[in-house]
């Protein structure tokens, strides 16, 4: 697959989806803990260019490049020139001066990711690491991969219930192109009206106000954190509001299918979205998403490389 820069899913074909999800599915052994693949970017330079605070994308890039034997720069934001008033662009290419081949980009600005490839040289590669509310890539690929791992590459016989907060989740919109992509059976999305996307984010998705009727024979149930300034901008009225409305408990997740999975990005507000008895239960697949990751993040790295 031919694939310079990746930035949102909704560029992807399902071929090319299912094409990294089986590169990610044979890296896994190396990305827990192997190093046959040490000599695969043996040479490349890589930048974890966050703007944002992060602990699983920005650790798991990091390894992930480590794995495939880059050497790896971290760029930590807070004692940056960025403080000093230097512009992202700027930043970008005094670091792409210095030899880095490729950033990993975290933004809290929508769109910015096509500023900063529009001002690199052209053999310089992006990954998106999560801009604004827009796209959040490869934990999307991620997600497919623990599904897929749980519940058969036939992503037409899923119901799938996605909860919380849709409207401002890039987790979300990742996940929706990927589930429409591989022909998801059932999407349904619930969440305070408030919280839910006025765009066509959710075209194809069936809305379903009531939790327990959102939840009820599904296979998946996927949590999205509920971000707290929300509760300043008056979307949601209270946090024990919120968890009697919308958080998964055993009592709730009793509707799903038996065997039905649960999951959530991170980081979990335990007590508001999911209690700990779901997050920490039989039924939880929270630590196979955060293991994937490192699996699928030396999958695009070698794509985006031609490795």
């Amino acid at each position: 697959m031919n694939l310079s820069h990746l930035v949102s899913l909704a560029d992807l074909s399902a071929g090319q989806i299912t094409e990294l999800l089986d590169c990610a599915e044979a890296l896994r052994p190396q990305a827990l803990s192997g190093s046959s693949q040490r000599a695969a970017l043996q040479g490349k330079s890589v930048c974890t260019l966050f703007f944002e605070p992060s602990t699983r994308t920005r650790s798991s890039f990091q390894l992930a490049a480590m794995r495939l034997g880059a050497d790896v720069l971290g760029f930590d934001a807070s004692h940056s020139s960025g403080s000093k008033g230097e512009t992202a662009v700027d930043t970008m290419r005094n670091l792409e001066a210095m030899g880095v081949d490729a950033f990993v980009v975290r933004t809290s600005v929508d769109g910015q990711l096509g500023d900063l490839i529009g001002a690199a040289q052209t053999s310089t590669r992006f990954i998106n690491a999560g801009d604004g509310r827009s796209n959040h890539p490869t934990q999307g690929l991620l997600d497919m991969l623990t599904i897929r791992q749980h519940k058969g590459h036939d992503f037409s016989r899923l119901k799938i219930a996605m909860v919380g907060d849709i409207r401002h989740s890039r987790v979300a919109r990742s996940d929706l192109h990927a589930l429409k992509a591989l022909g998801c059976g059932e999407i349904r999305v619930c969440g305070p009206k408030a919280l839910m996307p006025e765009d066509a984010t959710l075209d194809g998705c069936r809305s379903v106000d009531d939790f327990d009727a959102a939840i009820e024979g599904v296979d998946v149930v996927m949590m999205l954190r509920l971000q707290r300034e929300r509760m300043q901008e008056g979307l949601v009225t209270s946090l024990e509001h919120y968890h009697c409305q919308y958080g998964l408990d055993t009592r709730r997740l009793a509707l799903a299918k038996p065997d039905a999975m649960v999951m959530h990005p991170g980081p979990m507000n335990r007590g508001v979205e999911i209690t700990d008895a779901v997050a920490d239960g039989p039924q939880s697949v929270i630590m196979a998403q955060v293991s994937n990751g490192v699996a699928v993040r030396m999958a695009v790295l070698k794509t985006i490389f031609g490795a």
